[in-house]
């Protein structure tokens, strides 16, 4: 019998309406491909065991605030998990397997984790995509709060977001309303991933980024990340990859900025053949 691989799974579950993608399934098959022996199932049922212990530790009157001290009790005090201030870097904090066994991330993937047990709860909540630092909120009108997993589960107002901003960036930011704006599924993961691409570009882990940036072109049409993949073939010695993606950027963005020198990179890619 022929098994699917990792990135088959990721490709099927991905192809579903985006409110039925598993976040957290697409996350455990994005680890796969970095540990083959990862077995999805288990993850998910430590998923559902954490919910669990939540539920019986739910207060009798569920208003959302209390509901969230409760996960925030269970999640951090608790089970002592925590944002990685130490080695935030580190690619092991964008894969699911080793947040939770670890206990530890950056704020998209404990935002992954706090989102999977509130959803088991049946407590929606859902992702904000703000600039520089993922948070998530409460699926309710009257609810204007959010709630960031990166620092214990605390919780935001507006005005906090702005101040969180002017923090992460060092200067006074406008907060655009589209900078907390909800995120698809979609979204989500290509955010989770082009973490991922920009740490193991930095780290020169080539073929890391390769397989990471095929899986962002699944998720979403971008010419950037084709360029950029076009570009690492290139430093690979891949040319003729490298020659379509960057050819197929330049069709898709002829006036982009840096069109001259994809085209100059074009040019010695030619010359190299000849």
């Amino acid at each position: 019998m022929d098994f699917p691989t990792a990135r088959q799974r990721f490709y099927q579950e991905i192809r579903q309406p985006d409110s039925q993608i598993s976040l957290a399934k697409a996350a455990l098959y994005i680890a796969q491909e970095e540990y083959p022996e990862l077995d999805v199932e288990v993850y998910l049922t430590r998923l559902n065991l954490m919910a669990t212990e939540i539920a019986d530790r739910l207060p009798a009157t569920s208003y959302p605030l209390r509901i969230i001290q409760a996960i925030n009790q269970y999640l951090f005090t608790s089970l002592g998990f925590q944002g990685n201030t130490g080695d935030y870097y580190d690619p092991r904090n964008s894969y699911l397997n080793q947040v939770i066994d670890r206990r530890t991330g950056i704020p998209i993937t404990l935002s992954l984790v706090y989102l999977e047990l509130a959803q088991r709860i049946g407590f929606p909540m859902e992702g904000v995509g703000m600039p520089g630092h993922f948070l998530i909120r409460p699926v309710f009108e009257e609810m204007q709060v959010f709630v960031d997993p990166f620092n214990q589960g605390e919780i935001l107002f507006e005005e906090d977001c702005r101040n969180r901003l002017q923090q992460i960036f060092n200067r006074p930011v406008e907060l655009r309303p589209e900078f907390l704006a909800t995120v698809s599924s979609a979204q989500f993961l290509t955010r989770m991933l082009s973490n991922l691409k920009a740490i193991y570009i930095s780290q020169n882990e080539i073929a890391k980024a390769l397989t990471v940036i095929d899986r962002i072109l699944l998720l979403v049409q971008s010419p950037v990340d084709q360029r950029d993949r076009g570009i690492l073939y290139y430093q690979s010695g891949r040319w003729t990859e490298a020659s379509r993606d960057l050819e197929s950027y330049l069709n898709q963005l002829p006036t982009a900025g840096d069109a001259a020198a994809i085209r100059g990179l074009l040019k010695r890619i030619q010359d190299a053949k000849e």
